[in-house]
């Protein structure tokens, strides 16, 4: 009897995921623009967005052995329960008092540590969730979920926010988060206390993190694949403000037309993730396709500034359908083939160096983008990106395809 993706497990995290995902969309637009009205300042944007990067890039190294040890959905629920408290209170907040930034700075930092406890439990617990054989549909669903919301949320958020006000989208936002939570309660997994009745210690976590950094010094797959996705998607945040820099500065270009890149993308992810869900690659072939993906994706960039418009646009496109596929992929390989045990601490370990690296190619590209051209310094990021590929994924592609053949051998 074939198995089904849409057990009542994987059917409650979607819906959970779903709601939650709408009230995000639409919270970040409101207080986006609430900041900038408020201050009148790009840089107050900007140290928002510096200060919710520190507990995402501290708090797993300190939390994710912990949270290995025991079970995730109740860090899921709460996660997601403490989170709409703290924007409901915020919105009653706004309603009755004056916007203060300090205490915005403040409650940005609070939701950021909420939020990177919820990401670990999430991210650690949803294979679990998927039946066995199904990674690939699994993680296809999930990929298309939020661009889907996103595009069908900006409006709405828009309209809300010159209707019912920032307080009450807040309130909103708190109600879906709450929601999500209640759905999660439901879901039924028999997770594994290995911490028991010990109480955890400095020891304990030492040895949490030597087993993980042990576990990963001997996996050169693993940190081929973690070390070019931090590379890659480094050098792609990077590079995004130049692309508003010359959208906004080249002849005949507007913000408009860039705006229509999200478009372009959208649909080619919504092609890509139709595609994924119903072709399961073979494993044998899953590596060739993913570094085929690689090398066409770096090259799209490479070309993207010196092609006519209406190319830049079936650009995205066709980027926006590889994407996600290869992203499907991956992950469904990924967290298929390391341990349930470890699965916290390893995914903290590429959020971190996710951040680390896309920190330090920013101020990079920027440095690079005031002195070069932009077109040419996002050719030059693309050929970068290319030859990274071929140094790490390339040139230990025996390991690597070692990950990608996991999930087709269930």
């Amino acid at each position: 009897m074939a198995k089904k993706l849409w057990t009542k497990n994987f059917t409650l995290i979607i819906v959970a995921t779903t709601f939650g995902a709408m009230g995000g969309v639409a919270g970040n637009f409101a207080l986006s623009f609430l900041v900038f009205e408020e201050t009148k300042s790009t840089f107050a944007a900007a140290l928002t967005a510096a200060l919710a990067f520190v507990p995402a890039f501290v708090i797993p190294f300190f939390a994710a052995p912990w949270m290995d040890r025991l079970p995730r959905k109740p860090f899921l629920v709460g996660g997601d329960l403490l989170n709409g408290i703290c924007y409901s209170a915020a919105g009653f907040y706004l309603l009755n008092f004056e916007f203060s930034y300090v205490g915005y700075l403040g409650f940005s930092l609070l939701v950021s540590s909420l939020q990177t406890f919820d990401e670990l439990a999430y991210n650690s617990i949803y294979p679990n969730l998927i039946p066995e054989g199904l990674e690939q549909k699994g993680y296809s669903v999930l990929g298309m979920l939020y661009p889907v919301l996103r595009v069908l949320m900006m409006p709405v958020a828009a309209f809300l926010y010159g209707t019912i006000g920032v307080g009450m989208m807040l309130i909103l936002q708190g109600f879906l988060s709450v929601l999500a939570a209640i759905i999660e309660s439901g879901i039924k997994l028999d997770e594994k206390n290995r911490l028991e009745d010990e109480k955890y210690t400095f020891g304990m976590w030492k040895s949490d993190i030597a087993e993980a950094a042990k576990y990963l010094k001997k996996e050169k797959g693993l940190r081929s694949i973690y070390s070019y996705m931090a590379f890659t998607n480094g050098i792609g945040n990077g590079y995004n403000p130049l692309l508003v820099a010359f959208f906004s500065t080249a002849a005949g270009m507007t913000a408009a037309m860039y705006s229509l890149f999200s478009a372009a993308e959208f649909i080619g992810r919504s092609i890509g993730g139709t595609f994924a869900y119903k072709v399961k690659i073979k494993s044998e072939k899953r590596f060739s396709f993913a570094f085929m993906v690689y090398m066409i994706y770096e090259t799209m960039d490479m070309v993207l500034l010196w092609i006519p418009y209406p190319l830049m646009l079936i650009n995205r496109g066709i980027c926006g359908f590889l994407g996600i596929n290869s992203a499907t992929m991956r992950e469904a390989a990924v967290q298929t083939y390391i341990p349930d045990e470890l699965r916290a601490r390893l995914n903290a370990f590429e959020d971190m160096l996710y951040f680390a690296v896309s920190a330090l190619l920013g101020l990079i590209i920027g440095a690079l983008g005031e002195i070069l051209d932009y077109r040419i310094c996002i050719t030059l990021c693309g050929a970068s990106t290319m030859v990274f590929c071929w140094l790490t994924i390339w040139k230990n592609r025996g390991d690597v395809s070692l990950v990608y053949k996991k999930e087709g051998e269930n």
